[in-house]
C-alpha cells in the first residue's frame, strides 16, 4: 500500500486557475480550512503549500470543512496586499448553492435580513438587535425544485459565521445535511461555494471563477437521500468512500512521529453517507462490517460491488465482518460465514499484526472472528487516559486486550488491575503490554473472572483506585444472569464507584444505542446517589472525528469521567488535570 496515493498531498484536479500570482482552488467537502488538531494538520493551505513546493501562500478566506467550493490564495506578497484590500473592504463577490428542504413555492426571489449573535455552544443564531448582534443579509434565488427540495443560489452581502445555514434555518429551510442547524439528511453538507468575482490584485480588471455543480447537489435535487440506494449507484457509493478519505486525510498520512496512528475508522454508516457499513483501517488492510444480514446485504452482488470498491481504494487486502441485526442476539464470533478467516479482498494480513494508536503500540487480528482486539472508538478516551494516571493506581474493567491498561502504563501508572471473563483475551493484553515495553514497568495484575464478582471482593477488601475504566458490552452473560446495559449499566456502575478512592474518577462508557448521551449522565448520576457517593464533576468525552454521525443522530460510543468525592478510606488524591 502507497499512503501518499491513497492520501496524496493535494489532487491537481482542484486548482481551477494558477497564474503564478493567485491560485484558486475548488475545495472538496470534508478538507478544513483551518485545522482542528494543530498535531495533525490536514487543512487545504498546508496541503496545497506541499504540492506546491513550500510555496508562499496569502490566506484571506475560510469554509467549513463540510463546505466546498472555491477559496483564492495570493502566490506573491505583491498579489497578497491586493487581495487583502478587496476582502477586508468586502468588494469580493461570493456566491453560493444550497440544497435544501422547505423553501416556500412560489418564492423564487428572497432577501434574508437577519441580526446573529454567537451561542454559548459555538453556533450562531438569529437574535433581536442588540449590541452583540452583527446584521447578515443574503440574497436568494431558486435555480430548481423538486418536491419539497431545491437547488438555491445565495449572494451574501455580508459575510458572517454560519451565515447562510442559520439565516436558511431560520427561514423555515435547512440546508440539507447540516447537522448543526437541523438539515434533513444528505449524503454531504449541501452547500457550496460556486462563484468568486474580484479584480486581479497585480494585472487588474475583474476577474470571475466559477466552480461546477457538485454531482451529489444534481442528484439530491432529482432523488433526495438515497439512503441506503447509495449501493445501487455506483457513482454515488464512489462519491461517499472519497469524501471519508478526505475526511481521514490526516490519520491515513499520520503514520509516522510522537502520535502516529494507523488503526482508525474509515467510514462510520450514516455518518458518511453508507448506512450500515463501517469500515476501519488496520495499517494496509481495510476491514469491513456490515449491520445485519438483510437490507442492502442480502442482495449479495451488492455487498460484492462494495467489496470491490474498497479494495480499489488502494489497499492491500479487505476482510469482512458480519455483525447481525438484532445486537442482542449473542452468536459465535468465529463463525465462518459471519467473519471469514482469510481476507474476501487482496492479500492476507499477518495473522498478528502490530498497529500503532498515537503513539501506543497495540497488536491485532484481523481474521480472528468478529473482534479484532482492539475499539477503535476509544482511541480519544485512551490518549486521556494516557495523559491523566502518572503515579495513579488504575482499574480496568471488561479490559478485552487491554489497550487501556497499556495507556495507563505508558502515562506511568504505578499498579493496573485489568480484569476480563476471557483468560485468553487478558494473555493478549499481557502480550500488548510487553510489546510497548511496559510489562515490567510498575505492578501489572490480570484477573480472569466475572468483574461483578471481582468489584464485591475488591470493595470487601477496601481496595482503591484512583481512575476505574468501565466499558462493558452493551449484551452479557454473567455469574449473576444476563447483564444488559439498558437496565442494569446502573447497579454496575454504582459497584464500580464503590472502589474509586476520594478524588479519583471513574470512566464509564457505553456503545449501547438505545441509550441517549443526557440518559447516561441520569444513569451515573442514580449510581452515585445509590453508592452513597458525591459527583464532583462530570465530563462528557468527545468522540473521535473519524466516527462523525448523520444529522440529527446521536453518536454510538457515550463515555464520562466522573470525578467523586465521598468518605471512603483511602488518600484523598485527584487526578492531575481535573
Amino acid at each position: 500500500m502507497d499512503r501518499r496515493a491513497v492520501w496524496p498531498d493535494f489532487r491537481a484536479a482542484w486548482i481551477v486557475h494558477d497564474d503564478g500570482e493567485i491560485v484558486v482552488v475548488d475545495k472538496p467537502a470534508g478538507v478544513p480550512s483551518q485545522a482542528a488538531d494543530p498535531g495533525r494538520p490536514d487543512d487545504v493551505v498546508t496541503r496545497l503549500r506541499a504540492h506546491l513546493g513550500g510555496a508562499y501562500l496569502g490566506v484571506h478566506q475560510r469554509l467549513d470543512r463540510d463546505t466546498s467550493g472555491l477559496l483564492v490564495y495570493a502566490r506573491r506578497k505583491e498579489a497578497n496586499a491586493g487581495l487583502a484590500r478587496q476582502f477586508e473592504g468586502r468588494t469580493v463577490d461570493k456566491t453560493y448553492l444550497a440544497c435544501v428542504v422547505g423553501w416556500p413555492g412560489g418564492r423564487d426571489r428572497a432577501t434574508l435580513r437577519d441580526a446573529l449573535a454567537e451561542d454559548k455552544d459555538g453556533t450562531m443564531r438569529v437574535v433581536r438587535r442588540g449590541p452583540r448582534a452583527k446584521e447578515a443579509v443574503t440574497h436568494v434565488r431558486v435555480r430548481g425544485r423538486q418536491g419539497d427540495r431545491a437547488l438555491l443560489e445565495l449572494d451574501l452581502e455580508t459575510g458572517r459565521t454560519h451565515q447562510a445555514r442559520v439565516q436558511l434555518a431560520h427561514a423555515g429551510a435547512p440546508i440539507a445535511g447540516d447537522v448543526l442547524y437541523g438539515g434533513a439528511r444528505a449524503p454531504r453538507l449541501m452547500l457550496h461555494a460556486s462563484a468568486l468575482s474580484l479584480v486581479h490584485p497585480t494585472r487588474g480588471g475583474r476577474a470571475r471563477f466559477e466552480a461546477p455543480v457538485p454531482a451529489d447537489f444534481d442528484a439530491f435535487l432529482a432523488r433526495g437521500d438515497l439512503g441506503e440506494a447509495v449501493y445501487d449507484d455506483d457513482a454515488a457509493l464512489g462519491r461517499a468512500l472519497e469524501r471519508a478519505l478526505e475526511r481521514r486525510w490526516a490519520l491515513g498520512r499520520g503514520d509516522t512521529g510522537p502520535r502516529a496512528t494507523t488503526a482508525f475508522r474509515l467510514v462510520n454508516e450514516e455518518g458518511d453517507g453508507l448506512p450500515r457499513l463501517a469500515v476501519d483501517v488496520y495499517d494496509a488492510w481495510l476491514v469491513a462490517q456490515l449491520y445485519g444480514d438483510d437490507g442492502p446485504w442480502a442482495d449479495r452482488a451488492r455487498r460484492e460491488r462494495v467489496l470491490d470498491r474498497l479494495h480499489a481504494l488502494g489497499f492491500d487486502g479487505v476482510y469482512l465482518k458480519i455483525r447481525p441485526r438484532q445486537a442482542n442476539v449473542l452468536v459465535d464470533t468465529r463463525r465462518e460465514d459471519l467473519a471469514p478467516a482469510a481476507p474476501v479482498r487482496g492479500a492476507a494480513a499477518p495473522a498478528e499484526l502490530d498497529v500503532v494508536e498515537e503513539g501506543m503500540p497495540l497488536r491485532v487480528r484481523l481474521g480472528d472472528g468478529l473482534s479484532t482486539g482492539v475499539f477503535l472508538d476509544q482511541r480519544g478516551n485512551r490518549r486521556r487516559v494516557r495523559e491523566l494516571v502518572a503515579g495513579a493506581s488504575v482499574a480496568n474493567l471488561f479490559a478485552y486486550t487491554c489497550a487501556f491498561t497499556v495507556a495507563a502504563a505508558l502515562g506511568g501508572a504505578e499498579r493496573t488491575v485489568s480484569v476480563d471473563a476471557s483468560a485468553a483475551a487478558l494473555e493478549r493484553g499481557r502480550d500488548n503490554l510487553a510489546l510497548a515495553g511496559v510489562l515490567e514497568r510498575g505492578e501489572h495484575a490480570f484477573v480472569a473472572g466475572d468483574a461483578f464478582a471481582w468489584l464485591g471482593r475488591a470493595a470487601r477488601r477496601h481496595e482503591r483506585f484512583e481512575l476505574v475504566v468501565l466499558d462493558p458490552p452493551s449484551y452479557s452473560t454473567t455469574r449473576r444472569g444476563r447483564f444488559v446495559a439498558d437496565s442494569d449499566y446502573t447497579d454496575l456502575a454504582a459497584e464500580a464507584m464503590t472502589i474509586v478512592a476520594p478524588g479519583g474518577s471513574l470512566l464509564a462508557c457505553t456503545n449501547h444505542r438505545g441509550i441517549s448521551p443526557q440518559r447516561f449522565r441520569r444513569v451515573l448520576f442514580d449510581a452515585a446517589r445509590k453508592a452513597g457517593r458525591d459527583v464532583l464533576q462530570l465530563r462528557d468525552m468527545p468522540e473521535g472525528a473519524d466516527f462523525p454521525v448523520a444529522a440529527g443522530a446521536v453518536t454510538n460510543m457515550k463515555a464520562v469521567l466522573a470525578r467523586l468525592g465521598g468518605a471512603l478510606e483511602g488518600a484523598p488524591r485527584a487526578l492531575p488535570g481535573l
